[in-house]
């Protein structure tokens, strides 16, 4: 999922498979009716059986059209400004190594930059089509090293294992972020990442499903593993792009167990996208 350059977030696959909405899109067109999907796409590090292929809903299906059609608006063509400064310039930045989940990654602009950095990154999509042209932009997923377990899945670095170079940090992964059996056959478990890095999936999904979605990202963080958020804080009604009120975000980050280390507005944000607020929040033990 990515933000419209017009200022209109696309969730391309920020969702659930349990989450159904309707979408209307800022300026005119038919309604969607459409059951938005967190996903990743990963290739597995050892010879296994291919794992399943999830199922084609209306959500990836509209998403896919929309990538082949060239409507995609949305697409800045590098990461958020102030994601990109944060973390290349700022002092108080995460440093590699660390995994680091990217949902929503549409075309991995995010996902890139941060393997660049040195972190083992997974970039995250519903559609076919946008982690297509992730993989023709960036790379495709490579085989980094020891996994975990040692079965199919992540194809993640074990905590304290080599460290790795250019490509094989970067991976592409597809499954329902809501669903945990789907996550647990990945190696997503509790405790698994060490960093999240989210941008307009938060504003793509229903308000309901907010406190899931912290919840989840709290689950699967370890203890002070940290949590980049670029959150769009606008006073609109109606969504998506659904609007946050930063002090009411701040209280559900704190009520999914997570601290700040950095809560302030943005500085340098699109033109289209003002009234960002950027996060750099920790779970707590």
């Amino acid at each position: 999922m990515i933000a419209r350059g017009d200022g209109c977030c696309e969730p391309s696959c920020c969702g659930a498979g349990a989450l159904r909405q309707e979408l209307t899109p800022a300026r005119g067109g038919a309604r969607l009716a459409a059951g938005l999907s967190l996903s990743l796409s990963l290739s597995l590090c050892i010879p296994t059986p291919a794992m399943p292929h999830p199922q084609p809903n209306a959500a990836a299906a509209d998403w896919d059209r929309r990538y082949r059609s060239g409507q995609d608006g949305w697409e800045l063509g590098q990461p958020a400004p102030p994601l990109q400064r944060f973390l290349r310039l700022d002092p108080r930045a995460p440093r590699p190594p660390a995994r680091v989940l990217v949902p929503g990654c549409g075309r991995g602009h995010e996902a890139a930059l941060l393997a660049s950095l040195g972190f083992w990154a997974l970039g995250l999509d519903v559609s076919g089509e946008a982690l297509a042209e992730a993989r023709r932009l960036h790379g495709p997923s490579s085989s980094p090293g020891p996994v975990a377990g040692g079965g199919p899945g992540l194809a993640l670095p074990v905590a304290g294992g080599p460290a790795l170079a250019g490509e094989g940090r970067l991976r592409w992964l597809q499954a329902d972020l809501f669903d945990q059996q789907a996550l647990a056959a990945a190696q997503l478990t509790a405790g698994s990442l060490e960093g999240v890095l989210e941008h307009t999936c938060f504003c793509a999904i229903d308000p309901e499903q907010r406190a899931a979605y912290l919840q989840t990202m709290a689950r699967l963080l370890r203890p002070r593993g940290w949590l980049l958020g670029l959150f769009w804080c606008h006073g609109r009604p109606g969504g998506p792009p659904w609007g946050s009120d930063p002090d009411r975000l701040r209280d559900q980050l704190l009520a999914a167990g997570f601290a700040p280390d950095l809560w302030e507005p943005a500085s340098g944000s699109h033109p289209s996208r003002q009234q960002e607020w950027l996060g750099l929040w920790r779970r707590l033990p």
